[in-house]
């Protein structure tokens, strides 16, 4: 018995202190820095709510991604027309999933054309007027809902990609129903930076200048078929004024940023400015060399979601995978082109429809009340136990302290986020503690009076009142359980501290404070016990 009791000691010292050497990170800033290798822990993070930070809510507008694929659709149909040699007029999208087609010719080829090579649309209506076909096509109904889904699922994968690359720590990124993403940004600062990041679109493409076209028709609304135009934002470096360039296009893109492996910021070896280096994949590469050498002497825009970069000349064929985007960068702006590049373009625009800022002084009241709330409810626990229990009332506190040092040393070594309602928790798991030690304390004096000996009392009491801690601990374990599974932010981080505080409450209650009792018993010889 003694022997089982030095190792009992041994196991929960180790315990004991490993914890509080979790939370040293957190109560002490300037550790060496062996400390972390030994110990594998950091300081406990803060949430939105405690430390401050960003709040939104986004929209994603998944039918944008169903119209830019009839856009993708409606271009690659008029090629493929005039492959066939199937004379063209009109064809135009109409709502986000309609083609409406205007061809002359058998309209038998046509529909062997749709079944073949564009499988997912299908004939809506078709009507001739003097000689002249006109055919409108949807796209079938679960492509459109399977590519609304994607681009919800792909915008949200997007998204927590750009931000890990922004260096926000523990961020909040989850889905709000069926097209809404709940983001928070704890600590984050520059909001507008972190605004312009998340809902930048990204979309990377690269058209061919329509040299022949005339731009100021075009100005006048007079755009050819085929051209679209766009501008350039030209900074002056002087005077800082902006001004619009505007280019004529050819509405083809030859090429987008689904090819692209890597973008990174470089200097300038000229005049040091900063650009955006591109580096396609493989097959990106081989694209990209074939675009260049049939369009030598030609100008190749570079547009990022609808904003024309540079339009340098094709001197000659580039091989390599490799391009550039210059446009008079500053070294954030560069930095953060080439972070949304990376990450990939969103499929879908997403808008901002609820947006919060929370102050760190805010923060800072935050947590100076819920720590006053969690010292004052401890501080009456434990008066209260002593009062009642006097000795073992002391036994019943010192558990309590080791139940919230391992609760605060889980969510260290875990890497949780410590937020409001995760303080609530940690009061709610320690108010079950005191409960736990209530029941055996109850038991033990209980089985004093009917005349049994100090150690029978309390293998008896502890014996009889381990079935109603551990019912009442594993519902309330599994209800949190259930709360962490199906609640996002703040209810999530209420479960985590629950759960382990109900964890660290078996722990402490039970087998902590039984060895305190056999402790004093066996090794002290008490005759009498103060309960």
């Amino acid at each position: 018995m003694l022997r089982g009791l030095k190792w009992r000691f041994i196991i929960y010292a180790a315990i004991t202190v490993f914890s509080i050497l979790l939370l040293l990170p957190t109560m002490v800033s300037n550790l060496p820095g062996w400390f972390y290798k030994v110990i594998p822990t950091d300081k406990i993070h803060l949430g939105l709510d405690l430390q401050g930070g960003m709040h939104l809510i986004l929209e994603v507008q998944a039918e944008k991604a169903v119209e830019a694929r009839m856009e993708q659709i409606k271009n690659n149909l008029r090629d493929a027309l005039k492959d066939k040699g199937i004379p063209a007029g009109r064809i135009e999208r109409d709502k986000e999933d309609r083609l409406v087609v205007e061809f002359t010719g058998v309209k038998e080829r046509v529909d062997n054309l749709i079944t073949k090579d564009f499988p997912n649309l299908q004939e809506l209506s078709a009507s001739e007027q003097g000689g002249i076909w006109k055919a409108v096509y949807v796209l079938d109904s679960k492509q459109t809902e399977e590519m609304k889904k994607r681009g919800i699922d792909q915008a949200l994968e997007i998204i927590r990609n750009r931000i890990d690359q922004f260096g926000v720590s523990e961020p909040e990124i989850t889905l709000q129903g069926t097209d809404r993403i709940l983001v928070q940004l704890p600590g984050v600062r520059d909001t507008q930076r972190a605004l312009n990041l998340i809902g930048q679109t990204a979309l990377l493409e690269f058209k061919l200048v329509d040299e022949e076209g005339n731009v100021d028709e075009a100005l006048k609304g007079n755009v050819p078929e085929g051209d679209i135009l766009l501008y350039q934002r030209v900074v002056d470096p002087k005077t800082g004024a902006s001004r619009k360039v505007p280019f004529l296009l050819k509405e083809k893109t030859l090429m987008t940023g689904v090819y692209l492996k890597d973008a990174r910021v470089a200097l300038d070896s000229q005049f040091h400015e900063p650009y955006v280096a591109l580096e396609f994949t493989d097959d990106g590469g081989k694209l990209f060399e074939q675009i260049t050498g049939s369009n030598v002497k030609k100008r190749l825009a570079i547009i990022l979601d609808n904003n024309v970069y540079s339009a340098p000349v094709i001197q000659e064929k580039i091989a390599g995978g490799r391009a550039q985007i210059t446009g008079r960068f500053d070294t954030k702006e560069a930095s953060d082109l080439a972070i949304v590049l990376r990450a990939g373009a969103l499929p879908a625009p997403v808008k901002i429809i609820e947006e919060r800022t929370v102050g760190p002084s805010l923060g800072q009241d935050s947590i100076h009340k819920g720590i006053i709330s969690t010292l004052v409810s401890a501080a009456l626990v434990v008066a209260f136990m002593i009062f009642y229990y006097k000795a073992s009332g002391i036994v019943a506190d010192i558990a309590l302290i080791l139940n919230v040092v391992i609760t605060l040393a889980a969510l260290a070594i875990f890497r949780a986020t410590l937020t409001l309602p995760g303080i609530a928790g940690l009061v709610l798991s320690v108010g079950m503690a005191v409960d736990a030690n209530i029941l055996i304390h109850e038991r033990i004096k209980e089985e004093l009076r009917w005349g049994k000996t100090i150690r029978a009392a309390i293998d008896q009491g502890y014996h009889r009142a381990f079935s109603a801690i551990f019912d009442s601990n594993i519902t309330t374990f599994i209800a949190g359980i259930l709360l962490y599974q199906f609640g996002t932010g703040p209810v999530r981080g209420f479960a985590v501290t629950l759960c382990i505080g109900i964890l660290a409450n078996l722990f402490t209650a039970v087998y902590v404070t039984r060895w305190v009792f056999d402790f004093m018993t066996l090794k002290t010889g008490v005759k009498q016990l103060s309960i």
